[in-house]
């Protein structure tokens, strides 16, 4: 087909109402309801249903047997007209579910760009999903999770409703998170989950300093592994360092928390900050 073109298969349907814009391709069997719109040269592989009010971004993909901006799953939800907003630049792999936002939690869910979504991904209603995050297999977001830039979710990962997880973060495959995680740090487990330290390899790998990393480890230290409270370790970090992106993200971060923060640390902290 030609750049401008839309491409939609004869088996697919598409409702007369739906925006697609130059270059979006729709293929076998995908069904696009009255109020989506897709933005150019995304693809719909096969058997992709995309519902609601949602709009797609550009040079994104979806494999089949994805759902997208399909009814919440909340017993409260009296088809009100809430909304999915996806950005651009995402892969979306085989049988992922996507659900509009509700009322109660603001209407929306929303996703942002450069992500990559492998097989099984459930995001529930109300999510905030930021970009360059990958979700692996099976990982599934609770109604109004916040998942911020940069983080790393293993496969079969739970999330408990409005949960948070900073930027920067790396959680293990098959935990279980019921309170927020700290950005930049790794967790891991089910019950309980622990503190891993420092993502110091994820955080090389997007271009950290190593002076920026030890101020980390320093900051990581007085909050999870010294005998000071949350109240003083916040106290401490503020009056040690400089205000900067980091230790005020931190700082703001624990503050703001109303799940609180995972902290169970390993035995073999001294190793994992090294």
């Amino acid at each position: 087909m030609a750049g401008r073109e839309v491409f939609v298969h004869p088996t697919a349907s598409v409702h007369a109402k739906a925006k697609l814009d130059a270059g979006v391709w729709v293929g076998p069997y995908c069904a696009i309801g009255e109020h989506v719109t897709i933005l150019k040269n995304t693809r719909l592989d096969s058997h992709v249903v995309v519902q609601g009010r949602t709009e797609i971004g550009a040079d994104s993909r979806f494999s089949p047997f994805s759902t997208i901006g399909g009814e919440p799953q909340d017993l409260g939800y009296r088809d009100e007209e809430t909304q999915v907003r996806i950005g651009d630049r995402n892969f979306f792999r085989e049988f992922i579910t996507i659900n509009r936002g509700t009322i109660k939690g603001g209407g929306l869910t929303e996703i942002g760009s450069d992500n990559y979504f492998m097989a099984y991904v459930h995001v529930g209603h109300d999510c905030r999903v930021g970009s360059h995050i990958t979700l692996t297999n099976a990982a599934t977001l609770g109604g109004h999770v916040s998942v911020e830039d940069h983080v790393y979710l293993s496969a079969f990962c739970g999330v408990h409703q409005f949960c948070r997880i900073g930027r920067y973060a790396f959680v293990g495959g098959f935990s279980v998170l019921t309170q927020d995680v700290l950005p930049f740090c790794r967790v891991a487990g089910m019950r309980p989950i622990h503190i891993f330290g420092l993502n110091v390899i994820g955080l090389r790998r997007k271009g950290f300093s190593n002076e920026r990393i030890a101020a980390l480890k320093e900051m990581f230290r007085l909050f999870f592994y010294s005998d000071l409270n949350t109240t003083q370790a916040l106290e401490k970090i503020q009056s040690q360092f400089p205000a900067g992106e980091d230790r005020d993200e931190i700082i703001k971060f624990v503050q703001s928390s109303k799940r609180g923060i995972v902290k169970k640390t390993t035995d073999q902290w001294e190793l994992e900050l090294a």
